[in-house]
């Protein structure tokens, strides 16, 4: 088990890209956990970005396995 039995991977839906675009080197779990907990708390502070926090917390949330 790796944790990631819970995705559908067909129904992940990626935002779409050029090819010629530069893409980010990917980041690393513990990266990927506190750039979650930085997005939830944003979003739960509320704000003019609480919105776009809570939808991409819930975004890379559904693509990684969960915190220990």
């Amino acid at each position: 088990m790796d944790g990631y039995e819970r995705l559908d991977l067909d129904e992940i839906d990626f935002a779409p890209m050029e090819h010629d675009t530069e893409r980010l080197f990917l980041l690393t779990l513990n990266e990927t956990y506190a750039l979650l907990r930085v997005l939830r708390t944003a979003a739960e502070e509320g704000g003019v970005v609480a919105g776009e926090a809570d939808r991409l917390a819930r975004e890379i949330g559904a693509r990684v396995p969960p915190e220990d």
